[in-house]
């Protein structure tokens, strides 16, 4: 049952048509994906169209059990609703794909895999999660997405604005809200709504607007989006950035098939329009009033930093198909690989920020040599043929992900890369009378 003030509050904001909208809140929800180049070709045994506004996005015409999908495991494609990958179309619009990029609030990441794949090779992306528990599904999703070019971190926004003062050219604010966009598929955004709720979050948003402004360049793009259809958390909300912090409102193009609502301020999606859930975006530009003020990267102290090992890290870059592209560092056990180009960057950052991961995994110190970590499997970068390939059928890839034995014959020992249809899973260990499973136990599959 749809809130009583809620179907009030839409029949005022969108008159005759809010019958059409309450209707549409009362079908059954989409289930839309995004496909990741690690994969060619859709593999669903189901209807597949495209979504019109993202490339890679597919509706599906049933939802399969992810779950028993090897390749959802792999990060071949991530789960995402079809109103949310418009944010492509921002990117695309205004965005260059050499920028610094801040996704503020990430979790669970479907907006900063997104963010990853158009940047590239090219730009570098912040994905940061302020909710400790919501941070490591973010920073598993990232590494399962496998471009290598992000960092996680758990920060507040002012902590991003007092030690990032003009450091991005992007930021993403896909900001806490009311979700009336997701009544049709959550219950409990239903339930938990009321006017107040809409008030509260409408007044933290602009608290957290507020507190990252200093972090975006002046002349930076402000990408600001929710997940609901009132004016308070979105039209309002945007009305205040550019009054207030000082903006300028940008059009974004877009096909008048695609069933878009323009508002006067930004772009809304209703379920009765489109086929995909409640969506709110709107771009601005930050005013190029004042002089820009770079973060100064001093020289990283670390006073637990261990030397660099030669002959470990000539060993490691041979596990990359592209290893002048990565710096790597060495932190206690552990080899981390991240852009070269970003490297001071990222050094410095790492001092000024709570980071959950930066990069990729590369190696950690077993004995007297290193073994690959599970985040290289996932890496689009990573040299399969450094490894021998070990191709599992659907029965043996679930039981790895299981994190169950596996009695494989006839393989060599050391470190076998386990894959399915040709996509990496992770690695395994035979030690000779056994194969030692080593797919991360807080990954695992725990139920069927």
């Amino acid at each position: 049952m749809l809130p009583v003030e809620f179907i009030d509050s839409m029949r005022q904001q969108l008159g005759n048509e809010a019958e059409l909208l309450l209707r549409a809140l009362e079908t059954e929800p989409v289930t839309s994906i995004r496909l990741n180049s690690k994969l060619d070709v859709l593999t669903f045994d189901c209807d597949v169209d495209e979504v019109p506004w993202h490339v890679d996005g597919y509706y599906l015409s049933e939802r399969p059990v992810f779950t028993l999908d090897p390749l959802f495991h792999a990060g071949c494609y991530y789960v995402q609703e079809a109103s949310s990958m418009f944010l492509q179309q921002a990117l695309e619009q205004y965005v260059d794909p050499s920028s610094i990029v801040l996704d503020l609030c990430a979790a669970p990441g479907g907006k900063s895999t997104l963010i990853s794949e158009y940047l590239g090779s090219e730009g570098l992306l912040l994905s940061n999660e302020v909710v400790r528990q919501r941070v490591f599904v973010l920073s598993e999703n990232i590494q399962k997405w496998g471009n290598g070019n992000t960092v996680v971190t758990h920060n507040t926004p002012a902590e991003y604005g007092e030690r990032c003062r003009h450091l991005f050219d992007c930021l993403v604010i896909d900001a806490p809200c009311s979700g009336e966009g997701m009544f049709r598929k959550d219950e409990q955004a239903r339930s938990e709504w009321s006017p107040r709720a809409v008030k509260l979050c409408a007044e933290r948003q602009r608290s957290i607007l507020m507190d990252v402004w200093d972090a975006l360049k002046p002349g930076g793009i402000l990408i600001y989006s929710t997940c609901t259809f009132n004016e308070e958390e979105n039209e309002k909300n945007v009305e205040w950035v550019a009054d207030t912090l000082g903006a300028e409102i940008m059009p974004l193009d877009y096909e008048p098939s695609w069933g878009v609502t323009e508002s006067t301020m930004g772009y809304h999606f209703y379920p009765h329009k489109v086929r995909g859930e409640g969506f709110y975006l709107c771009v601005l530009r930050k005013l190029d009033n004042e002089p820009v003020q770079t973060v100064k990267i001093k020289p990283k102290t670390e006073s637990r930093r261990i030397p660099d090992r030669p002959a470990q890290t000539e060993m490691m870059r041979g596990w990359l198909q592209h290893p002048e592209a990565w710096a790597i560092r060495y932190t206690d056990r552990f080899a981390t690989a991240y852009p070269v180009q970003y490297k001071e960057l990222i050094d410095f950052l790492s001092t000024q920020l709570t980071c959950i991961s930066t990069g990729f995994g590369l190696g950690e110190e077993r004995g007297k040599g290193m073994a690959p970590q599970h985040s290289l499997s996932m890496l689009k970068d990573l040299r399969k043929e450094a490894f021998p390939n070990v191709a599992l059928t659907l029965e043996q890839a679930l039981a790895y992900l299981r994190t169950e034995a596996l009695m494989i014959p006839d393989l060599p020992m050391g470190m076998q890369l386990l894959t399915y249809e040709g996509v990496p899973l992770g690695f395994a260990k035979n030690v000779g009378n056994r194969l030692n499973n080593l797919y991360p136990n807080e990954w695992r599959i725990r139920k069927l």
